[in-house]
């Protein structure tokens, strides 16, 4: 029986859908039809339900999904072993990451490691989002925040310091800050999505006592970028990374509100969940960020 099989199986299973199995594993409908009704003969049992909306286990199904991913997860151990005496890591690596420490920061780290590791085939998904691990398939996630989750192991890469800004035009025309309460009479920019936090600002009062309130504005969007685009366009107020809009800082596009009174600083952190096996591509790539990462602006 090829493992190719099991995780085409193990694929369906999870996304429940023959079309988006395939779509991800780059095969046919067709093909991936074929393939379930060929390794469903060869157990001599069903495996799935199809209906023409979904895909749903049998209840065999169901026991040989959680054997099959314990076999495939044995393999994979089994080739990262290898891969590390050689130290030649293999296999495909799928990262999340937010939008713009995308864009400046990990597209190029990216090119680096694959170059430095070319059996390594790295796919980056670029979400401001927390994605699912189970239904996206995302060995590693990339996230700038305060992290809760129990049910995720976090290795702390770098720090990332923010600030509030705003463009000199909006701040002339809108006033300047002297509290943080005055930031109840500006328009605040805010990053939205659900789970989002970021309508809530906790900042540091030169004593170092924090202060979290809850604030409105009147555009929010799920794009960090575009957040700094309406920032710059004089739209209001927004609560932003050191490292997104150093350049807008330096060059006077943007300048710094209430510098007294600065955000709280997040660990950029790379996440995965307690009960998965690390294979070796995911801990080398974890390492090489925390030293590629060490020189963000602060």
């Amino acid at each position: 029986m090829e493992t190719d099989d099991l995780e085409l199986f193990v694929r369906v299973a999870q996304l429940r859908s023959l079309t988006a199995a395939g779509r991800d594993l780059r095969l046919t409908p067709a093909v991936v039809s074929s393939r379930l009704i060929r390794l469903e003969k060869k157990l001599g049992i069903r495996l799935l339900n199809r209906t023409t909306r979904q895909v749903d286990l049998t209840p065999d199904g169901d026991s040989f999904f959680l054997h099959c991913k314990k076999i495939l997860e044995s393999v994979d151990e089994a080739k990262s072993a290898i891969s590390i005496k050689r130290d030649n890591p293999t296999g495909s690596l799928k990262v999340s990451a937010p939008v713009s420490f995308s864009r400046i920061y990990l597209g190029s780290a990216i090119a680096k490691f694959v170059e430095r590791h070319p059996d390594v085939q790295l796919q980056l998904v670029s979400s401001d989002r927390f994605d699912d691990f189970f239904s996206e398939q995302i060995d590693l996630l990339i996230r700038v925040a305060e992290l809760k989750d129990s049910n995720m192991v976090a290795k702390r890469i770098a720090t990332s310091r923010r600030v509030f800004c705003a463009s000199p035009d909006y701040l002339s025309k809108a006033g300047e800050l002297k509290t943080p309460k005055d930031l109840h009479n500006h328009n605040c920019l805010l990053l939205r999505f659900p789970g989002s936090q970021q309508w809530r600002w906790t900042l540091t009062h030169p004593g170092g006592q924090p202060e979290t309130l809850s604030l409105m504005g009147s555009m929010d969007s799920d794009n960090s970028e575009i957040l700094t685009d309406w920032c710059l366009s004089g739209h209001g107020i927004a609560m932003k990374e050191v490292w997104e809009v150093a350049p807008y800082l330096k060059n006077g596009r943007l300048k710094e509100v209430l510098p007294d009174y600065p955000p709280v600083s997040y660990p950029i952190s790379a996440l995965y969940p307690h009960s998965q096996y690390l294979p070796a591509r995911v801990r080398l790539f974890i390492d090489f960020l925390a030293e590629e990462f060490k020189g963000l602006p602060s």
